[in-house]
């Protein structure tokens, strides 16, 4: 099954989103990036993160909307930013902002969601919406 996303008035037919968290993977920064959100949360640099996980778990509803993802045939790829620079960065060659919420076509990547809607979000509700919107899918509800 492919989605239809909506870019700038234009369709663009995929199944792959992928989610960069504005993080590295390295234990060092995992570990102070927890400690970050426990002590000083809203300083936190890292509006998907907060969004998605709380300080221990996975925000439920996230995990609720990211299961539909897949059971209605989207592929979904978590990445740190460093992850998603090794892995893409002499595929695509491009510079983005973290976080960033992106979907991979047959020729590029374009971006879902911006670094700054994200940025700008305060509820998991407003994720989901905007992830929703942007795949242009009723059955997500």
């Amino acid at each position: 099954m492919y989605g239809l996303f909506y870019f700038y008035d234009k369709k663009v037919m995929s199944t792959k989103i992928l989610f960069i968290y504005n993080a590295n993977s390295d234990t060092g920064s995992k570990l102070l990036d927890f400690a970050h959100k426990i002590i000083s949360p809203a300083t936190y640099n890292c509006a998907l993160c907060s969004l998605t996980f709380g300080s221990f778990t996975e925000n439920k509803q996230w995990k609720a909307f990211r299961e539909r993802l897949l059971a209605n045939g989207y592929e979904l790829e978590f990445l740190h930013k460093d992850e998603f620079q090794k892995s893409y960065k002499s595929k695509f060659g491009h510079a983005f902002t973290y976080p960033i919420i992106l979907v991979e076509t047959p020729h590029d990547l374009e971006v879902l969601v911006t670094t700054e809607k994200l940025n700008g979000f305060e509820t998991v509700e407003e994720l989901v919406a905007a992830v929703k919107f942007s795949v242009g899918s009723a059955s997500l509800l």
